[in-house]
């Protein structure tokens, strides 16, 4: 009789703390268990949404990037509530924080703050220069390397080695394979200065948009009209930035060189003895 006395009390202990949740009584939110924090980011002074922003946490490969319309979702665990989370995009000022002042928000809109872009000074050409095509231009079928899922943030490229002060003309992009109907991803180029922290070097968002029947020829961003001049070693990389659904991309590739890479947002790069087929066109000063 104990014993069933015992399974009993049990039982109804276990029933009324079920119906106290069910009644709303238990209200506390455990700040040690992983959550998904949602929101939109906007603008600060438009308010407008602010599309395809990285947001991660740096260096721990946890991160996203923002939709078209500046809503996102990302997992936050406890765990990491000492390190920064960071929302960055072309054209404002990153946002840092750290993750657990984040998860103690009520809510996760984000407000970005304009750069305020100083008007381009006039760039006078040398007169004497020469033309270089610079990076990797393979168009091989057989060897391949790219994105194999459909992760937002993913990116990956090549360094260029600049030797004198140079002028990018146009990026070559030789594409082996992918199981997508349209593409669609960001151009980055980072300085590799050092002390630059990859540093995005572009002042606007540059889009490669492109539908599948039109890859077996070499895709050419042709920047020629911008006047970016560079001066130190760069890297050039394609970003993927919005939700293709489940495929691939596969570009050539060569056994010559190395692709940076770095699967989400604010991860840390990594690089692997295999060299895509991305190119650069400079002109370089004699």
């Amino acid at each position: 009789m104990k014993t069933n006395s015992l399974a009993i009390a049990i039982t109804f202990k276990v029933l009324l703390f079920s119906a106290n949740l069910a009644c709303g009584f238990q209200t506390d939110i455990n700040p040690d268990i992983e959550m998904i924090c949602q929101g939109i980011v906007k603008c600060s002074t438009s308010q407008n949404p602010v599309k395809y922003v990285n947001i991660g946490i740096i260096g721990k490969g946890i991160g996203t990037v923002s939709r078209p319309d500046g809503r996102y979702s990302l997992e936050l665990n406890p765990l990491y509530d000492r390190d920064t989370l960071m929302f960055s995009c072309i054209g404002y000022h990153p946002f840092k924080i750290t993750v657990g002042d984040f998860r103690k928000l009520e809510q996760h809109n984000v407000f970005l703050e304009k750069r305020i872009i100083e008007l381009a000074e006039v760039v006078v050409r040398p007169g004497s220069y020469r033309s270089r095509t610079l990076g990797h231009t393979t168009r091989s079928k057989s060897v391949r390397a790219g994105f194999k899922e459909n992760q937002l943030g993913y990116e990956m490229g090549v360094a260029i080695k600049i030797q004198k002060h140079s002028f990018i003309e146009k990026v070559n992009i030789n594409i082996a394979s992918t199981s997508y109907d349209t593409l669609f991803y960001r151009l980055n180029i980072y300085s590799l200065a050092e002390g630059s922290e990859y540093e995005n070097i572009l002042t606007f968002p540059i889009y490669l948009e492109l539908p599948a029947n039109q890859l077996d020829q070499t895709i050419v961003l042709d920047l020629s009209a911008h006047s970016m001049r560079v001066s130190e070693d760069i890297l050039i990389t394609l970003e993927h930035i919005r939700e293709l659904g489940p495929g691939h991309l596969y570009f050539s590739a060569g056994l010559r060189g190395r692709t940076h890479y770095r699967k989400t947002s604010q991860a840390n790069w990594e690089s692997t003895p295999v060299g895509i087929g991305v190119s650069v066109n400079v002109l370089e000063v004699k």
